[in-house]
């Protein structure tokens, strides 16, 4: 027999034939039922990088309407201090190719991209003490802090 072009690309079904004696038999096997393509669950939208409290937001409104008018916030983690990372904000004109852009509270900051594993589900806060106001980090992926506070480790 030569080739011969199956419709659709498939081969035929199989035919089996069973010899009992004299008498030859002949079986035919229905093919597999037509199994549809697995789909695919609707994705959900990923939780935010992280979030502000409402002193932040404000603090952050405080900061862009004056002494930081035109920029934007920029959150990293730098390499230093006795436990290894620590934060590193600073205040840029506008985001770069590997930022981030977290949006809460109507305040918008920017997040380094090879930070974000650092931050994930943090929460941002401003606090005021008797000697030093400042932001602060609620960080779920922190194991440890040195003892000074300032820096800590994943």
């Amino acid at each position: 027999m030569g080739h011969v072009a199956y419709e659709r690309g498939c081969p035929p079904d199989p035919e089996h034939v069973l010899i009992h004696g004299n008498t030859a038999m002949t079986t035919h096997t229905d093919p597999a039922p037509a199994t549809t393509a697995p789909t695919t669950a609707p994705r959900r939208e990923l939780p935010p990088l992280m979030t502000l409290t409402d002193r932040a937001a404000k603090r952050l409104v405080s900061l862009y309407a004056n002494a930081h008018a035109g920029q934007l916030l920029r959150i990293g983690i730098s390499t230093k201090g006795c436990s290894g990372h620590a934060y590193d904000m600073s205040f840029v004109n506008e985001a770069g190719p590997g930022d981030e852009v977290v949006r809460d509270h109507g305040v918008t900051l920017l997040v380094d991209r090879k930070a974000t594993l650092f931050l994930i589900g943090s929460v941002m806060d401003y606090e005021v003490k008797q000697l030093e106001a400042g932001f602060t980090f609620s960080n779920p992926n922190e194991k440890g802090r040195c003892g000074c506070g300032e820096s800590f480790h994943v």
